[in-house]
């Protein structure tokens, strides 16, 4: 029976395969049959012994049940795979792991399958960006109110807001394409990376070099025993900058879905139940529950950062850490992108309520607008800032609207009232907001495509 939810309840099969025991043994095999290939090409063993290695190097054969078995008495798993190996190969079996170190065959197989991993990401990430870059261009010029500190602030358009978290995930996304390329690195330079019994063949870095180049990986530059692990820390705390960029998106959600705002929120099913006591709810139980998973994804940065500094050529404290936050951390990020996307592809947004909402403040959102104008006509800017400030808050305490109160002011020495209508014109006041968006759709346009 599964204990951790993300074997059964967070991300897709598609990545939870891929951390799952039997792909990570398979790709250890599929290592040990690359190094017989490679050492066979060298003429260093018979072909025909690396043709059985080869054929025997699968997990229906060697299988994880065995090499458990082995382990259970060797206390070693890489030790406990290649005696498994070496018993269904017969003959062959003499040279299965030679000039191999069990971290050579752990860091590859782990490249491997962080390759995938990655690949996966950075896929779903794009049409997540794809998404955003979409309801940007058809929301391009939305007036909405623009908030800070949780407080109107002046006019802005949706798409404005939607192209500033797709600018975000864009370079997010292109960074996770670059680690991909640049940090997800095999090695097989030996015990303690020198190439030492390499190069007592006669063979020096060759055996790494064919072995990549048959699984198609970049080799580490050097290494120790192990990869460098700034290599991993960098990629999780990459993905968990991804993830904070989506949990932003997220929480505009909730607050904006908020009864009292109603701007915007997730969809909601026809059969969808918000509570089992309060029939009226809504929840946005998307948005909240990718809020709640990247707490634990960042929560593996500081693992991740604590693995670099292992001691002398390596120690053994980053190996339980990696067991349990890199599956996480990939896992989670592949559940926040499917349910950020399917909240953004089904977002319901109320134009009507935007508008409501820009009324609200009745004029005072437009009070930067007013006083520029009026240093423009001459007054100076400190006097024009207390007028508007005054007539803020006596429209506030009257409850009425800030033109009756600016009508009544010195405003309308510099002013005429036609003037002070425009002035209070929220499409007036939007700025560079719709070019910003066209700039970021051109920007991303292209990642968001390939």
């Amino acid at each position: 029976m599964a204990v951790h939810p993300i074997d059964y309840r967070y991300g897709s099969q598609e990545m939870r395969a891929l951390f799952e025991e039997t792909n990570l043994h398979a790709k250890k095999l599929a290592v040990e049959a690359a190094l017989a290939e490679v050492l066979a090409e060298k003429g260093f063993i018979p072909r025909e012994a690396a043709a059985t290695i080869t054929a025997n190097a699968r997990p229906e054969i060697v299988t994880v049940e065995r090499v458990k078995q082995l382990e259970a008495e060797t206390k070693h798993d890489i030790m406990a795979l290649v005696k498994a190996l070496t018993e269904v190969c017969g003959e062959a079996g003499k040279y299965v792991h030679l000039t191999a170190t069990s971290y050579d065959i752990v860091d590859t197989a782990l490249a491997l399958v962080l390759r995938d991993a990655l690949g996966l990401i950075v896929r779903k990430a794009k049409l997540l960006l794809g998404e955003l870059l979409n309801l940007a261009e058809k929301h391009r010029s939305t007036v909405m109110v623009g908030r800070t500190h949780g407080q109107h602030a002046i006019p802005i358009t949706l798409g404005f807001k939607l192209a500033n978290y797709a600018d975000k995930l864009g370079d997010d996304t292109r960074r996770l394409e670059e680690d991909k390329e640049r940090y997800i690195v095999g090695k097989f330079s030996g015990a303690v990376g020198t190439y030492a019994a390499q190069q007592l063949l006669g063979l020096g870095d060759e055996i790494e070099r064919g072995v990549m180049q048959k699984l198609g990986i970049p080799v580490a530059y050097i290494s120790t025993q192990v990869v460098p692990r700034e290599h991993l820390a960098r990629i999780v705390a990459d993905l968990a900058i991804l993830a904070g960029t989506i949990e932003q998106m997220a929480k505009e959600v909730r607050n904006l879905q908020r009864t009292e705002i109603g701007e915007m929120g997730e969809s909601f099913g026809k059969g969808q139940v918000g509570s089992s006591t309060m029939a009226q709810k809504r929840n946005p139980i998307n948005a909240e529950n990718i809020c709640s998973n990247v707490r634990i994804i960042r929560s593996c940065v500081g693992p991740a950062l604590e693995n670099i500094a292992l001691e002398h050529e390596r120690d053994l404290t980053n190996s339980a850490a990696e067991r349990s936050l890199l599956p996480t951390v990939f896992v989670l990020t592949d559940e926040i992108l499917d349910r950020s996307r399917k909240v953004w592809a089904g977002i319901d947004i109320s134009e009507e309520r935007m508008r409501q909402n820009l009324d609200m403040s009745r004029g005072a959102l437009m009070a930067e607008r007013i006083i520029t104008e009026l240093v423009r006509h001459g007054m100076g800017r400190q006097d024009a800032h207390e007028l508007l400030r005054e007539s803020s808050n006596q429209a506030l305490a009257q409850n009425t609207d800030i033109k009756s109160i600016l009508i009544r002011s010195k405003a309308m020495n510099f002013l005429r009232t036609d003037e002070l209508d425009g002035l209070l014109d929220y499409r007036s006041y939007i700025g560079l907001a719709e070019k910003k968006v066209d700039d970021v759709v051109a920007r991303w346009r292209g990642l968001a495509k390939s």
